[in-house]
């Protein structure tokens, strides 16, 4: 069993019961995956430059990465409906929990000036969408092999109803937030 996993059933799950009093154990807000994004506008010009963005996200995540078109024609970026323009990969179950650990132990430590994530970015419903400016702050990328440093989006996406009860999900989970 993942540790984060283990940690959330033994510590964060009845901490939350207790806190926000819930009636029914199936009412405790938890993890429902995590999905990570990365968009690559120069991919319409350059095939190739999509097989190395589809290793990196698959090399940090540990699952196939999946390519993603277009689905509408913007004159002003030059790209047309179908058109491969990025690539996302969704997490559940054990990746999910193994991902999220090295995301808050390992890469997130490793950015530079790094006083925590913003605990503003939740999007109302209970999810909180992050964006890293470069893939190197994964172990797993090697400096020499990458072609091009790029950013990705992450959401990690809860059952939470409210934002204040997914704070205190990540929060006890480990999340890194800044001090406002």
């Amino acid at each position: 069993m993942a540790r984060l996993k283990k940690k959330y059933l033994e510590e964060v799950a009845p901490a939350l019961m207790k806190k926000f009093e819930y009636k029914s154990s199936m009412e405790i807000p938890r993890l429902e995956k995590i999905i990570v994004n990365v968009g690559c506008g120069e991919a319409r010009d350059n095939a190739k430059m999509l097989d190395a963005v589809v290793n990196d996200v698959t090399t940090i995540t540990g699952q196939k990465a999946v390519v993603t078109k277009a689905k509408k024609s913007v004159a002003n970026f030059k790209v047309r409906a179908g058109m491969p323009i990025g690539v996302k990969v969704t997490l559940r179950a054990d990746r999910m929990w193994e991902f999220l650990d090295r995301l808050i132990n390992v890469a997130l430590p490793r950015v530079r000036d790094f006083r925590g994530i913003s605990a503003n970015a939740f999007d109302g419903r209970g999810n909180y969408a992050l964006g890293i400016k470069e893939q190197l702050i994964f172990p797993e990328i090697e400096y020499d092999k990458i072609d091009k440093i790029r950013g990705m989006n992450i959401v990690i996406c809860t059952t939470a109803k409210t934002d204040e009860e997914a704070r205190e999900l990540l929060g006890l989970i480990g999340a890194p937030f800044a001090r406002s």
